[in-house]
């Protein structure tokens, strides 16, 4: 069997077993793959680790020895968003086969916007194969398989094929594997020389920006400003300072900001994805606190940064409505300015003052609750316990941190460049095709925990993290395995949408040749990957 025929029939074969995130599907998944590589690899070590105690999610680890200790890790996600918005194809968007006439028979008879046009032209050419997951990213995975299905004992070094889960949610699974690779490497004499993440690239035109290689991936940080001002009943708003309008005069002034836009991520700019009140309901009373959350895209400014332009956009923002209200009501004697404290200012203040206090702070959380609604709570009850009055606001981050991450100078990842230069040319010339070398991978990806990200970061983002240390767990040391890692994985359109679909000549031809071209550069020359 061609090593494209072996890259389709593992994706189909993964694609059709559910695994959306969070699901009990995503539980099982773990255990039926590892059983699936114990069959198909006889020769390998096949294992599982679990996420966390209790959680019942496993990463899946296979190791196939060649020859030394030169180790190459192959690593993608294996869970899915959800298939309901697939509607009356729901039963079919796991089995790219049946998907594939049906959703072109559907398209056909109606298909009314830019992207429905677009995947009619797609799905009648035939180049191109639906399906939840197929994307995004079990075809990844399989051409990871299809390299590992040709590799041989005689080969130079050894592949570690590597599955996670909850990449589409927290990434616990990259989380677990990122401090426990050292130990597995060191238990079975492995030098870990770099690694190769499998995920997907969206491209809306022809090509020539899904058949990439990424040399490294874009951070995200989420700060929030936490708005404390002065409750009044509504018939009296002169009394007051409404926090929910100095939230939005602050959401007015960082949407779109050149303050917060990366050009090195990509050039995108910061958008707000959470706003509300501190209301537990309807009442008139003016809202005493608000929350706003934001997405920040970055990779060559560290958190420190990020948040201190924040804190200047909040002032700004802030004082700008408080000079409009004064206009408007002098005699009501609005405040000059809106000061900023920061999250670890107000934990450390409330700490000294009540330790009970702030221990029930994080007390009696509730269950199943977003990262940042949690932040919003904790940080509302620090503020209650403070003392301190508004107007003012409290900035910090308010999710589960991703790190930017690039090829550093270390030999290993100076050679880990030259091999995806070398591998991109020799495959492209063979596919006939061009593969490029960008500088970063467009999504929020693993390689955040994987690759070589500045782990120092990790403490500014710890001390403004009102849920560091609980909902979120970061262990003190090896939570970020440090690897050499680039991105090489399957292109396609629309991904966690029903038109989801993966262009299949690359995946399942040239992606494969790739990955064994980036193996045989990195490994040696002792064999064919």
């Amino acid at each position: 069997m061609s090593r494209a025929d072996t890259a389709r029939r593992w994706a189909l074969a993964l694609t059709r077993r559910p695994s959306v995130t969070g699901t009990a599907d995503e539980a099982s998944f773990g255990p039926w793959l590892a059983a699936e590589l114990t069959r198909a690899f006889p020769r390998a070590e096949v294992w599982t680790f679990a996420v966390a105690s209790g959680d019942g999610r496993h990463c899946v680890a296979m190791l196939l020895r060649g020859q030394g200790a030169r180790t190459l890790v192959l690593t993608g996600h294996y869970d899915t968003v959800t298939v309901a918005d697939y509607g009356d194809l729901a039963p079919l968007a796991i089995d790219p086969e049946m998907l594939a006439p049906a959703l072109l028979a559907r398209l056909r008879a109606k298909a009314g916007s830019a992207a429905e046009t677009r995947a009619l032209d797609d799905l009648d050419r035939g180049d191109f194969l639906p399906g939840r997951g197929l994307l995004d990213m079990k075809s990844g995975l399989a051409a990871g398989l299809a390299v590992c299905e040709a590799f041989s004992a005689g080969d130079a070094g050894n592949l570690l094929f590597l599955a996670v889960p909850d990449e589409e949610a927290n990434s616990a699974g990259a989380r677990a594997a990122a401090p426990m690779l050292p130990a597995f490497a060191r238990a079975r004499g492995l030098d870990l020389v770099g690694a190769v993440n499998l995920d997907s690239i969206a491209d809306d035109g022809d090509g020539a920006a899904g058949q990439a290689i990424a040399l490294g991936t874009i951070g995200k940080l989420l700060p929030f400003a936490f708005v404390a001002g002065r409750s009044t009943h509504a018939g009296f708003p002169l009394a007051g300072l409404n926090a929910a309008v100095l939230a939005g005069a602050i959401a007015a002034e960082v949407e779109w900001a050149a303050e917060l836009t990366d050009a090195a991520a990509g050039g995108t700019p910061p958008s707000l994805l959470s706003l509300r009140d501190g209301k537990a309901g309807y009442d008139v009373t003016t809202p005493g606190t608000a929350f706003a959350a934001f997405n920040v895209l970055t990779v060559s400014r560290g958190p420190a940064a990020v948040l201190a332009a924040f804190d200047a956009l909040c002032v700004r923002g802030g004082t700008r409505a408080l000079a409009a209200l004064g206009l408007r009501a002098p005699a009501a004697q609005v405040p000059a300015t809106l000061p900023v404290v920061r999250f670890s200012a107000l934990d450390a203040l409330v700490l000294a003052a009540s330790p009970a206090a702030h221990t029930a702070a994080r007390a009696d959380l509730p269950a199943d609750t977003a990262l940042p609604d949690l932040c919003r709570i904790i940080t509302a009850r620090l503020w209650q316990a403070s003392g301190l009055s508004g107007p003012a606001v409290v900035t910090g981050f308010g999710s589960m941190p991703y790190l930017p991450t690039r090829l550093s100078d270390r030999p290993e990842a100076r050679r880990l460049h030259a091999a995806a230069a070398r591998a991109a040319q020799d495959t492209g010339r063979r596919h006939g095709t061009a593969i490029r070398l960008d500088p970063v991978f467009a999504g929020i990806s693993d390689m955040s925990f994987l690759g070589e990200a500045d782990a120092a970061a990790l403490t500014v983002i710890a001390a403004e993290t009102p849920v560091w240390g609980g909902a979120i767990a970061w262990p003190d040391h090896g939570g970020i395995a440090g690897l050499p890692m680039i991105n090489a994985g399957p292109w396609g359109r629309d991904y966690h949408t029903p038109l989801e679909r993966m262009y299949t000549r690359y995946g399942f031809q040239v992606l494969p040749d790739l990955i064994a071209a980036l193996a045989l550069q990195m490994l040696g020359s002792g064999g064919r990957p």
